[in-house]
This record gives structure tokens, C-alpha cells and sequence, in this order.
């Protein structure tokens, strides 16, 4: 029976729902709308108070809507951080990184499924045992200072993010959606393996490299540990996530130095600019989801069930 209705709602006839199906289906609405509005609500508590005088956060804490309307915050970060290089930086990086990371995890995935790959086991287990186990902190920073000297260099942000083990192996799964058939038919007109991948097998990646390509952007944009570790303050530009974090500790130094005694602790919009940062940190990102959501929920399903 629930093959019939599935072959019913691919085929687009309506199906005639029972009444414990609709019951089902309405528990089902009435919890995606509460989990929306519990993801929802946070967020607009933050837009709110970026915009919500320093003196009101401080007395009666954060508000739904603004109370007492003031761009301070924002006037803050954008005229004391360099905010608008870092953005120019992290997109940048978000967008280089995003699609050299698709073109290296794609292939790698693709030739790990093909049947006629010898080394595609061995390639495999070497992935997957290096997602198992990590030799730590002091050695990785040792191997990128002392070794491929990427000190103070924008290589030892974007190198490392650029691919994963998990992402190979989600790439890999995907790809093992495709029938090797296709590979073969274009053998057989004379194809070369570049062109097979670049013709046949990409476009029928959209929805694993919208995926991917998510992961990756999300990746780098919020990235601040490796900026933090090898971005020293010779760096003039940093990404705009470390950028971010810079500001609010230079105001909480403000607040606690010797300076901040003749300064009025409300003057300094010490809240409402880690709101103001949030928003700003958020924003742009969530505008990319539209783009690929439609790809991103069938990519999600098809990785998750191909084994």
C-alpha cells in the first residue's frame, strides 16, 4: 500500500490520506512550527538588541523589539575594526576555497568509485583511518610553521578547510548513486576520463555539490581558530570572524583598563556590539541558503541512504 501511494505522488495524482495519516501529518506541522519559532525567535532577539541602547540591555536586559532605537553599536565596529576589508577577505576566501574544495573532493570522490581504479580500497581506509585518530595540536602547528612555513600566511586558512575525510567519503556516496554504466558508454564514444566526469558525472552531481559546497562555504566563513593560530599581528587584513572576535575583546580591555575609569561603563555598547556582531557575522551567510535549499534537502537524503 505505501508503495502505491509512493508511486502515486511520483507520478503526481493526489493521494486520499486516512485519518491517522492526517493526524500524523498535523502533529508533524504543529512540531516543525514550534522547532521554526524556537530557531526563529533567538534570532530576532539579537537583531533587536543590536539596535537597542547599551543603558536599556543593562537594566532590563534584552529586548524582542528595540526600545530605544541607536546604530551606536554598529558605528562601533564599522569605524573601529576594519570591517569591511575582513569582509572582502572572508569572502574571498569563502569563494576560492569553496570551489577549489568542490573540484578536489568531487574527483577524488568520483575516482574512488570507479570500478577500474586499483587503489580505490587502499586510498579509501587511508581516508577514513585519518578521520579516526589526529596526532594533536603541537605537531600540526610545528608542520605548518616549521615545515610548509605558512606562518602569518593566508595558505594556513584556507589550506585546511579546503577538504575533509567526511565530505570525501559523503562525495564518494553520492557518486555511488551513479551507474557505472555511464562511465562505460562514454568509454565506448571515444571519451577521455576528464571529459567523462567534466560531461556525464558532474551534472549529475548538482545536488551533492550543492551539499558540499554549503559545508565548505559555512566553513569558511565562520573561521577564526586557524586565523587565530597562525595570523599573528603582522597580518594587517584578518577574516571577518577574528575580526569580529578582536573588537569585543578590545572592548572588554577598554572596560578594564586604566582609561576605562574615565569613561562612563555605559558609554561602551559592550552588548549590544556582540549583537551587533552576530548580525553582521550571520546575515550575509544565511542569504545562501534560498540558493541551494532545494538541492541541499534531496543531496542530505540521498548521501544519508546510499551505503
Amino acid at each position: 500500500m505505501a508503495k502505491q501511494n509512493l508511486d502515486l505522488m511520483e507520478s503526481g495524482a493526489k493521494v486520499k490520506l486516512g485519518t491517522s495519516d492526517k493526524i500524523i501529518r498535523g502533529f508533524g506541522y504543529v512540531f516543525i512550527t514550534l522547532y521554526a519559532i524556537c530557531c526563529i525567535v533567538p534570532f530576532i532577539i539579537i537583531v533587536s538588541s543590536s539596535f537597542t541602547a547599551e543603558t536599556v540591555i543593562r537594566a532590563e536586559g534584552v529586548q524582542f523589539l528595540p526600545k530605544e532605537f541607536t546604530l551606536e553599536a554598529y558605528n562601533m565596529v564599522v569605524k573601529g575594526g576594519g570591517i569591511w576589508k575582513s569582509y572582502a577577505l572572508t569572502i574571498l576566501m569563502t569563494a576560492a576555497g569553496t570551489f577549489l574544495g568542490l573540484s578536489i573532493i568531487s574527483m577524488t570522490g568520483y575516482a574512488l568509485q570507479r570500478k577500474d581504479f586499483p587503489f580505490r580500497n587502499v586510498i579509501s581506509f587511508y581516508i577514513y583511518f585519518t578521520s579516526l585518530f589526529s596526532a594533536g595540536l603541537a605537531p600540526y602547528y610545528l608542520v605548518m610553521t616549521q615545515t610548509y612555513h605558512l606562518q602569518d600566511s593566508y595558505l594556513a586558512v584556507l589550506l585546511p578547510l579546503m577538504m575533509s575525510p567526511w565530505l570525501i567519503i559523503l562525495m564518494k556516496n553520492f557518486v555511488k548513486a551513479i551507474p557505472h554504466e555511464i562511465t562505460e558508454s562514454g568509454k565506448i564514444d571515444g571519451a577521455g576520463d576528464m571529459k567523462i566526469f567534466t560531461s556525464l558525472i558532474l551534472p549529475m552531481l548538482k545536488p551533492a555539490l550543492a551539499t558540499i559546497g554549503l559545508f565548505l562555504a559555512l566553513g569558511y566563513w565562520n573561521e577564526w581558530y586557524q586565523s587565530s593560530l597562525f595570523l599573528s599581528s603582522k597580518v594587517e587584513v584578518k577574516p571577518l570572524q577574528y575580526t569580529l572576535y578582536e573588537i569585543v575583546n578590545k572592548i572588554d580591555a577598554l572596560r578594564n583598563s586604566v582609561a576605562g575609569q574615565y569613561v562612563t561603563l555605559t558609554d561602551i555598547p559592550q552588548e549590544s556590539v556582540k549583537m551587533a556582531n552576530a548580525v553582521l557575522a550571520t546575515g550575509p551567510i544565511v542569504l545562501l541558503y534560498p540558493f541551494v535549499q532545494r538541492y541541499f534537502i534531496s543531496g542530505i537524503t540521498v548521501g544519508a541512504v546510499k551505503g
